[in-house]
């Protein structure tokens, strides 16, 4: 499919809800939450945006890296590339309404599949989204991962639980929707969690856990202590709390407490296979992608979603051959230019 065709549906099936930028950065839709907007001054999404265009790669051309591997394993799967798709969920809410929850979520589960990734899927204040987000996971043999809201223990733990029954290979809280104002305009309360309620959760399945909306060391080593499998380095798109740091700011302190501890994943402003291999220089095991699978679906369903991942995957190899690395295990922060 033509990605530039794509964008151009895209623009015209999100009703004034994504303006589809040239730059995805933030700037033409700060505050407009519900949208896709940053939260407030909109300035923690143009952050994390902004903090990725400062890292600089060392680029290097004498070495042996021809043709690098760009697979890694993860949670017990076999991946093309060290990306997933975020989970965003919400189309009435926040993407215009003119397609459903399914005809959103299902092309990105397939066309990540197709790909040789992953999809995230995710929860919501409507019961329904998640239901149906669940049911896609399971008509595509439970390829992806579930996150849900940080509600009571007691409804987290029920959801978990049909997240197993739709074959989920892991499942996760993304805490930091504690402050999520499309959740508490519809009067569904979201809490934080303290460390015993988070061994609560993660004792309450056999399934990898991820804490998703990391952000500070003090937080990743209460992950840790809780025995989560993974964190996302993550401040929800810019969507809960402004003037936050970018995630790209806070990942190398981070990756440098609990590196080896824990699976460290990360998301936030990655728009390019360059920004994937930042991000793992910078300490991160894999990357999350958000918006631009909103886009990718919405202009071009299944095929949209894969044109899209296809390029990630080629940039990311392209950017190993330039940096000498013959697989993502040896992209570290020597790519990184200090």
């Amino acid at each position: 499919m033509d990605y530039n065709e794509m964008l151009k549906n895209a623009r015209e099936k999100l009703n004034g809800s994504c303006k589809v930028c040239k730059a995805c950065n933030g700037v033409a839709c700060a505050g407009e939450v519900p949208g896709m907007g940053g939260k407030g001054s909109g300035q923690a999404f143009i952050e994390n945006v902004r903090a990725l265009e400062r890292v600089k790669l060392n680029m290097r051309v004498i070495h042996n890296a021809a043709d690098p591997d760009t697979s890694i394993e993860l949670f017990g799967k076999k991946m093309d590339a060290p990306i997933f798709a975020a989970p965003i969920t919400g189309t009435t809410l926040n993407m215009g309404g003119q397609l459903t929850e399914r005809e959103y979520i299902e092309p990105v589960v397939e066309g990540c599949a197709n790909a040789g990734i992953y999809a995230m899927v995710g929860d919501t204040a409507v019961d329904a989204f998640l239901i149906e987000n669940l049911d896609v996971l399971k008509c595509h043999d439970g390829n992806g991962i579930v996150f849900i809201k940080p509600w009571d223990n007691e409804n987290i733990i029920k959801k978990i639980r049909l997240a197993e029954e739709a074959g989920a290979f892991a499942v996760g809280v993304d805490i930091d929707a504690c402050g999520l104002v499309t959740l508490s305009l519809h009067g569904k309360p979201v809490v934080p969690k303290d460390l015993e309620q988070i061994k609560e959760l993660v004792k309450s399945t056999e399934l990898p856990f991820i804490l998703k909306g990391i952000m500070t060391v003090e937080d990743a080593l209460m992950a840790v202590e809780a025995g989560a499998d993974a964190i996302v380095v993550s401040n929800h798109g810019g969507r809960v709390l402004d003037f936050t740091p970018g995630s790209a700011d806070v990942l190398p302190e981070i990756a440098k407490a609990v590196k080896g501890k824990i699976k460290i994943l990360v998301d936030g402003g990655v728009r390019t296979g360059v920004d994937v291999v930042k991000m793992i220089g910078l300490g991160a095991d894999a990357v999350l992608i958000g918006r631009p699978f909103v886009t990718a679906s919405f202009g071009g369903a299944t095929d949209g979603v894969e044109t899209y991942v296809n390029k990630i995957k080629s940039e990311i190899k392209g950017a190993m051959i330039l940096t000498g690395c013959s697989n993502i295990s040896e992209i570290d922060e020597k790519v990184i230019y200090r």
